[in-house]
């Protein structure tokens, strides 16, 4: 039988009027039709869920209201979704071509799908790629010196995913990750761009608190004294990734 899931594209928003519309345009122009699309709005008042609401004929579910913060709303997203599989992409970012869905089907079944990802500005434009890059063989240990792969860029079986940990505010999406990669036996590389990523998000606007939260997650996950032996390595790689080409978020 030819392959053909389901997938759940979950999209989190408050107040993002600009940059709501080509998130939706690129979900719904996806040449793959099996899609859910879900959009959790957090109780805009700039009219984005007005945006939102020209398209509910192709939108699955459209919730709208107050949530105590965005992996509480990516929580709502994940108890809204029927599909095989879930994918994230928030207000300002994109998938990366209309073909990006139906290429990574076209691979077959698999726990997790992962892949490339571009950075964007506000105005949509493509900055360059993300400083880390996706590794060739993916798993729970490769995100011990960081977010190695988007989160906008992981593709995951939906009976793999549990909630977001709302202990964290900031970093809950790398715990999340790990979480999903550490029940996940089969994980494909789609060796292509999966997502347009907006620079900017809230782990840059609040640094400090990423780091803290990112630094105990590392320690829950792979132990105390291994993860300050991966901080160093971090320090050390920091100056050189500074001057390569590579210095996106």
């Amino acid at each position: 039988m030819q392959f053909n899931p389901k997938i759940s594209i979950i999209t989190v928003v408050y107040n993002a009027k600009s940059l709501i519309e080509r998130t939706i345009n690129s979900v719904l122009s996806q040449t793959y039709t099996n899609i859910e699309y879900i959009i959790i709005d957090g109780g805009s008042s700039d009219g984005t869920l007005e945006i939102a609401e020209k398209y509910q004929h192709q939108i699955a579910v459209i919730l709208s209201g107050k949530d105590n913060g965005i992996y509480d709303a990516m929580n709502k997203g994940l108890n809204a979704a029927t599909g095989d599989y879930v994918l994230f992409l928030n207000a300002g970012d994109e998938l990366y071509s209309s073909e990006t869905i139906a290429s990574v089907v076209l691979l077959g079944d698999a726990d997790m799908y992962y892949g490339n990802t571009a950075v964007v500005d506000e105005k949509g434009l493509v900055l360059g790629d993300r400083r880390l890059s996706p590794p060739e063989q993916l798993n729970w240990k490769s995100l011990k010196y960081g977010m190695c792969v988007s989160h906008q860029s992981f593709i995951a079986k939906r009976s793999l995913c549990d909630s977001y940990n709302l202990d964290y505010l900031i970093s809950a999406d790398i715990d999340w990750v790990i979480c999903v990669l550490k029940k996940s036996t089969k994980i494909t590389n789609t060796k292509n761009y999966i997502s347009k990523f907006l620079t900017g998000g809230a782990s840059n606007k609040h640094r400090r608190l990423a780091l803290g939260e990112r630094f105990w997650i590392m320690v829950h996950h792979y132990g105390f004294f291994q993860t300050i032996l991966n901080h160093i390595y971090i320090l050390f790689r920091y100056p050189f990734h500074k001057l390569s080409k590579k210095s996106m978020t």
